[in-house]
This record gives structure tokens, C-alpha cells and sequence, in this order.
């Protein structure tokens, strides 16, 4: 790094005065940002905050200075470098996690190593393919719903519908046995939680590493046509180590199926909450319609809910404000989403409006390599389950459904549903 790193005790000093982060939601909003995100984008694009360990990184929370730094390879991914922001005490301390447990891959790294390995799993996720897998995850949907339809009445659509099928669908992608689905998910379930010590989450990791480690071993020796066995085979060839191969399939496991499960329910719930413009989905034919809302919940809606992290390495000038070599970076996309210069009336959900320009994906070389599969599978459920339930309602009252704020990943624990 170059540049002048502020010293511990000077920053914590400093950080005395300023608001502490993470922020909560407010009462009866929550599919909006915290009101305090709005406070700190008034003050200006760049701003501080103290977190739980007395660090005061810069808060990011207008769209075109997140762009901006999201494409800067001045800045890096790495959790292990001094300064990098931990929003929760304890969050990716590895302190006591073995010390050869496999982390999250090349989420973590940056090029080139990130490229490499990268590299490595991107044709699993080319859109063509993805489009080709469009028949067999229709058919994961509609069997999932004749069963809601046979199942009892009400129900938990989380655990009925919307926690199956990306589970289905991502067991089928990797080729892992969905009758190991409790496991991964209570694994999953642990190393998401806030309320998980290091120990705990290093435990969980260790566990699916092991799982799928396993499942490697076996795909060397009777391969399939899945994306494991993709990876086995570049073990074999020497393009990857085991435990390079074996941390590609956790973080891809994991990413799979938790992220897209939330974003069923929630969107789901935010639809319900709007029955005007879930009456123009379910009504609607129309595949662009249905790409479009796809686009416009993605952008209203927030699932990793605490901004995307970085540190810098370099001395960076951006809005007029110097960041300093080894001063960390929360960039809130959920305030660039609702930035009202890039989306007027931006607190609205209209899924009219044109959203393709949001950035829950991320930008620039860490945008989020699942996302192929991520929008067909969510345009494929939107565009079925209302028009198959079209008197679909919640069971209980808003106020009445416990929202995922003890978790990194936001959504609803649960989601009671009648029709």
C-alpha cells in the first residue's frame, strides 16, 4: 500500500462523534433502506461511520461515486488486509477457523487470482446455458406448486416454495443429491446468521467443505454432466487444487440457493404489499413485462443488506474527499438503487421502470457471477406462481412477519400465505 495509514488509536478517536453502523430499518418499512442511509447521502456521496470494532471506514451511498469505485482496481476485496471494514464484531475474523478450511474462494481475492479462478466456473453460468436449464427449472416450479396446492392451507410459503426451488435448482446445476438439502441449508443457515460466533461459522464452512469435498472425490471417478464434475475434472488436469476446486463449490452451493430463496419470499411479500402491480405481473403475458420486474424487485429489494466492502490500496480521490492507503469502504447499493438522480421516484415499485442500470449485482470485475442464473430462475417463479395462485394472501399481518434482521442475508424467516 502506499500512502499514510491513520493509526488505531487516532481513528477510534475520531470515530467518537459519528453514527454507528450497521443502522436499523424503520418500523413498518421494511423494504426500505434504513432512514439513517438517507442522512448520511444528504451530508454528501462520501461520508463516515464507526463500526463495532472502532474502525471509521467511508460510507459510499450515491450511485455514480459507487460506479466509480467499483471499477477502481485500486481498491481490494480482501478481508485479511488492515483496514478492511467489518460491519459486526467478529464478522470474517478466521481466528479460529482450521487452519486449512477453504474460505470463499475468489469472492475474496483480487486479480489475478480472482481472474483465474473466476475463469474456471464462468461457462457454468454463460447465459446461453443458463436459458437451456429455463425447461427444467419451469418444471422444478410447477411441481413445487402442485404441492403448495395439495399441501395445507395456509402455509409457510418459505419452507413450502420458495427455500425448494433454488435448492432444486442449484443441486441440479452443481449435481449435488437434493436429499442432502437440510444439511447445506442449516450450514448455509449458520455461517449467515449475525448471532454466529467465528468458531461457529469456521465450524459450518468446515462442514460443507468436507461434504463437498467428498462429492469431488466421487465426481472424479464417475463424472457427470454437472458443474462439480467440471470442477473435479480440473482438478485432475492440475488447472486447480482440491482445495481451490472444493471452496468454488461451497461459495457456489451457498450463493445459490440462499440468496434467490430470500428474493422469492421478499419480493413475493413486497408484491402482496403492492396489489397493483402484482395484478399487473400476474395478468400480464408478456416475457419483456416479466424481465422487467424481475429488474425492478431486484432493484427495490435488498438481500446482502450491508453494503459491498472494500479497503483501499492506494490514496484514491473521488467527490473531493482523499481516501487514504488502508482506509476501509462500505459502498450501500441499496442507496444507489434508490438514488432519485438514476431513478426518479426511486421509493416506489413500479415494475414499469426501466431498472436494468441497478447495481444489486455489484459492478466492474466482482459483479456477481451467478446472476445469469439468478434472473431466469426469478423470472421463470414471478411469472408462474401468481398467475397458478392468482388469490394468493398473506395469512398474517406485516406487522406479524419476522424479517431477517439478525442476518447478513435480509428476507423474511418465514412467510404465512392463504388462498
Amino acid at each position: 500500500m502506499t500512502g499514510t495509514v491513520r493509526a488505531e488509536g487516532d481513528e477510534r478517536a475520531e470515530g467518537a462523534g459519528l453514527p454507528e453502523f450497521p443502522m436499523p430499518r424503520a418500523r413498518g418499512c421494511p423494504f426500505d433502506p434504513p432512514p439513517a442511509f438517507r442522512a448520511l447521502r444528504e451530508k454528501g456521496p462520501l461520508t463516515r461511520v464507526r463500526l463495532q470494532d472502532g474502525s471509521t471506514p467511508w460510507v459510499v451511498t450515491r450511485y455514480a461515486e459507487q460506479r466509480t469505485l467499483l471499477s477502481d482496481p485500486r481498491l481490494s476485496v480482501v478481508p485479511a488486509l488492515p483496514g478492511f471494514p467489518r460491519p459486526e464484531r467478529g464478522c470474517d475474523d478466521d481466528q479460529e477457523a482450521p487452519a486449512d478450511a477453504p474460505g470463499l474462494s475468489f469472492i475474496t481475492m483480487d486479480d489475478p487470482e480472482h481472474a483465474r479462478l473466476r475463469r474456471m466456473v464462468t461457462g457454468a453460468f454463460a447465459i446461453k446455458r443458463m436459458e437451456a436449464m429455463r425447461p427444467a427449472v419451469q418444471k422444478i416450479v410447477d411441481d413445487r406448486i402442485d404441492d403448495l396446492l395439495a399441501g395445507p392451507n395456509p402455509t409457510d410459503l418459505v419452507e413450502a416454495f420458495a427455500l425448494p426451488v433454488p435448492s432444486l435448482v442449484i443441486c441440479e446445476l452443481l449435481g449435488v443429491p437434493y436429499d442432502d438439502h437440510a444439511f447445506f441449508q442449516a450450514n448455509s443457515k449458520a455461517i449467515i446468521t449475525r448471532s454466529s460466533t467465528p468458531g461457529q461459522r469456521a465450524e459450518a464452512n468446515g462442514r460443507l467443505s468436507a461434504y463437498l469435498g467428498g462429492l469431488l472425490d466421487t465426481k472424479l471417478h464417475t463424472p457427470g454432466e454437472d458443474v462439480l464434475s467440471d470442477l473435479a475434472a480440473k482438478v485432475e488436469d492440475g488447472a486447480l487444487t482440491h482445495r481451490e476446486a472444493t471452496s468454488m463449490a461451497v461459495l457456489l452451493l451457498f450463493a445459490g440457493h440462499e440468496t434467490t430463496a430470500n428474493m422469492i419470499a421478499l419480493g413475493t411479500l413486497a408484491l402482496l404489499e403492492n396489489p397493483g402491480q402484482l395484478a399487473r405481473l400476474r395478468d400480464g403475458d408478456d416475457p419483456k413485462l416479466v424481465a422487467g420486474a424481475v429488474e425492478e424487485l431486484l432493484r427495490y429489494l435488498h438481500i446482502p443488506h450491508l453494503g459491498m466492502r472494500r479497503v483501499a490500496l492506494e490514496d484514491i480521490e473521488v467527490a473531493g474527499h482523499t481516501i487514504r492507503a488502508g482506509e476501509g469502504l462500505l459502498l450501500l447499493n441499496e442507496m444507489g438503487n434508490r438514488d432519485p438522480d438514476i431513478f426518479p421516484d426511486a421509493d416506489r415499485l413500479d415494475l414499469d421502470r426501466d431498472a436494468r442500470r441497478h447495481i444489486t449485482f455489484s459492478f466492474g470485475v466482482h459483479q456477481c457471477l451467478g446472476q445469469p442464473l439468478a434472473r431466469m430462475e426469478l423470472q421463470v417463479v414471478y411469472s408462474t406462481l401468481y398467475r397458478r395462485v392468482p388469490t394468493l394472501r398473506l395469512a398474517t399481518g406485516l406487522d406479524r412477519i419476522p424479517f431477517k434482521h439478525d442476518s447478513f442475508v435480509y428476507g423474511v424467516h418465514e412467510l404465512p400465505v392463504a388462498w
